[in-house]
């Protein structure tokens, strides 16, 4: 067959706009030797993400990434377009044009005989790679193309066929329509093929992504799409960053197939791709399942950091990199609250901002490549005295001995105080971003509890998927409590509304949360309005009631250190055991040392919880050296 010329290539990809002028000597399957006219591909001829079965949660109207974003092994996911002709000039002149307006989104082959195209479908076939497109010549001295298309179209009925005909041999497309359904044939010469070929291909490979559902072999979550079980699954998965696809039991046909399995299971199911299923799964069960690394190496380290927020990852960090044996220890996943916010704006040498689960995996890379020990979920229930050294107690009764040990557990947002609300936690009331949950509020009303800057960020956030977005505060502006640039940028934003004064007296609904009664202050009035969506960011509590009797705290429970352990009169605590003064950080047990939202009078804020992190690594080798 004959190629287009050299210089007939379509510039710049196929054009997103509607093309005039289909190929004078195109004709349609089952229209045979008319012309196609006008239109073209509704979908641009776009192949699928390759992330589009995880709930990677990206807005309706977000960008797709780039082609040059893609990970190195997107390439061998893509969709297939096979192209088979004997004449190697001509094989290579279709690739070329084939690759420079479908190179970003298809995995475009060549095979210079039928024998070598069949090669390839068994290839395709037992990789479970699926061929969207086949462009084959009618005149190939081994097989003919309706030849090859038989056998091609029985492998994979699903591929559109477009078939290479000279003017003499129109009655072998017609043939060609009738044995093999054939889709499309060309006549030869279809220069310039952004006129003549390309517009053909658009529509096919339009129509073919219409019912196009690749195979997904990943991580399943089958569960009702609002109750906390579901919740607390999907949300471990996002935090560990780890790719699933969720499937609604009450909407899915695939859940319901997958239930087949398992019809008295308790809710959620998971399904692993080595064909384990785990019903309504604890933390633990996951981490097994995904071999999430539980158990330490060794029974001692000369540093223990318990909390893998952004202060403990940074103490990782520099701990590792300056040769300390170093032990990190979370009760859920790395990140802490900021590995949950969805945008993190005013973080320094990041002008376009960056999301907390971003920071984390860098910052967990960076630790473990530095060869500090990550261990999660692993829960530790106590701390005790063994001079010179201490001893944490895990929940499963192990014991780590430490020289030293950097406290970095954070905190959790306060629980909202009104009747419902511990009924509906995890089932349409969440603490904190949960943007696990952003895919089920597309067009919901979601309401925000709070006026920090953690609550603007996840306003601006949830405005991208909800319908509307309504903020509840205390107080009378969020100019007080929110950063400048958070509150210019929530004015900006249309779909969200600032109702002040107003708080949240009561939660009803069945199954999931459906009402709240709100109460306006200026006013004294209540009015119960419909929610199905509600996050809160509302105080903090630290995670250190298991420092009860050993460390030192507030009377909120943060914990003291340095100069805030010395009392008005001068005096240490009596648990002081060393001549010196405690140094910054340094909590009432010598070697134990606190950094982040956990510490007493701490500025709360991600800056200043790694700066503190670095700071008690430098701190923890003053005392190993001086005691």
């Amino acid at each position: 067959m004959s190629a287009a010329p050299e210089g007939a290539r379509a510039q710049g990809g196929v054009p997103a706009a509607p093309r005039a002028g289909r190929a004078a000597h195109a004709g349609r399957a089952g229209h045979a030797g008319k012309a196609a006219h006008g239109g073209t591909a509704a979908h641009d001829g776009r192949a699928p993400h390759a992330e589009s079965a995880a709930t990677t949660d990206r807005p309706p109207h977000a960008e797709r990434p780039s082609h040059a974003d893609r990970p190195p092994h997107a390439e061998s996911r893509k969709p297939v377009i096979l192209a088979v002709d004997d004449d190697p000039q001509v094989l290579r002149a279709v690739r070329r044009d084939l690759r420079t307006a479908y190179g970003d989104r298809y995995r475009v082959l060549g095979a210079s005989s039928a024998a070598d195209a069949l090669k390839i479908l068994d290839s395709l076939d037992e990789r479970g790679h699926d061929p969207a497109l086949f462009l084959v010549d009618q005149r190939m001295p081994d097989v003919t193309g309706v030849e090859f298309l038989l056998e091609a179209v029985s492998r994979f009925p699903d591929a559109r066929r477009v078939l290479l005909t000279a003017y003499a041999e129109t009655d072998a497309a017609i043939t060609a329509i009738n044995r093999v359904r054939l889709d499309y044939y060309l006549l030869k010469p279809w220069d310039p093929p952004h006129e003549r070929l390309f517009p053909v291909l658009d529509d096919l490979l339009s129509d073919w992504l219409a019912t196009y559902r690749p195979a997904y072999d990943g991580i399943i979550v089958a569960g009702h799409l609002v109750s906390p079980g579901t919740h607390a699954v999907r949300d471990f998965f996002t935090r560990n960053g780890q790719p699933f696809r969720f499937l609604n039991v009450e909407r899915d046909p695939e859940a319901l197939t997958l239930l087949a399995d398992r019809p008295d299971a308790a809710l959620p199911l998971v399904r692993f791709p080595d064909g384990r299923l785990l019903a309504a799964p604890a933390d633990a069960d996951l981490a097994e399942a995904l071999g999430l690394a539980t158990t330490a190496s060794r029974p001692h380290y000369e540093c223990v950091i318990v909390g893998a927020g952004p202060a403990g990852l940074a103490a990782g960090v520099y701990a590792a990199s300056e040769g300390l044996s170093t032990l990190m220890l979370d009760a859920r996943a790395p990140g802490g609250q900021a590995g949950t916010s969805s945008l993190i704006e005013n973080y320094l040498g990041f002008p376009s901002g960056l999301s907390g689960g971003d920071l984390t995996r860098r910052a967990t890379i960076q630790a473990a490549r530095f060869g500090a020990e990550i261990l999660h979920p692993v829960e530790v229930v106590s701390l005790t005295r063994d001079d010179p050294a201490k001893v944490l107690t895990l929940a499963d009764g192990t014991e780590i001995s430490a020289e030293t040990v950097l406290l970095a557990t954070g905190v959790a947002y306060n629980r909202l105080e009104a009747p419902g609300a511990e009924r509906f936690e995890g089932a349409g009331l969440y603490y904190g971003a949960a943007t696990t949950e952003s895919s089920a509020c597309i067009s919901q009303h979601v309401f925000i509890i709070g006026g920090a800057n953690s609550a603007g960020q996840a306003a601006v956030h949830f405005a991208k998927y909800a319908a509307r977005v309504t903020i509840l505060v205390r107080a009378a502006s969020l100019d007080a409590s929110m950063s400048r640039y958070l509150v210019d940028e929530i004015g900006r934003t249309p779909n969200i509304e600032v109702r002040v004064r107003t708080t949240v007296v009561r939660l009803d609904g069945g199954e999931h949360l459906e009402r709240i009664t709100l109460h306006d202050a200026a006013t004294g009035q209540d009015s119960e309005v419909p929610a199905r969506f509600m996050f809160t960011f509302i105080g903090a509590r630290p995670h250190t009631a298991w420092l009860a009797g050993v460390v030192e705290r507030d009377d909120h429970g943060f914990v003291l250190t340095g100069s805030d352990l010395i009392s008005n009169g001068g005096e240490l605590p009596a648990e002081w055991s060393l001549e010196r003064a405690p140094y910054p950080l340094e909590t009432s047990v010598p070697g134990v040392f606190a950094a982040g939202d956990v510490r007493a009078h701490s500025i709360k804020r991600v800056a200043s919880g790694v700066g503190e992190g670095a700071m008690a690594v430098s701190l923890i080798h003053r005392y190993r050296s001086l005691g």
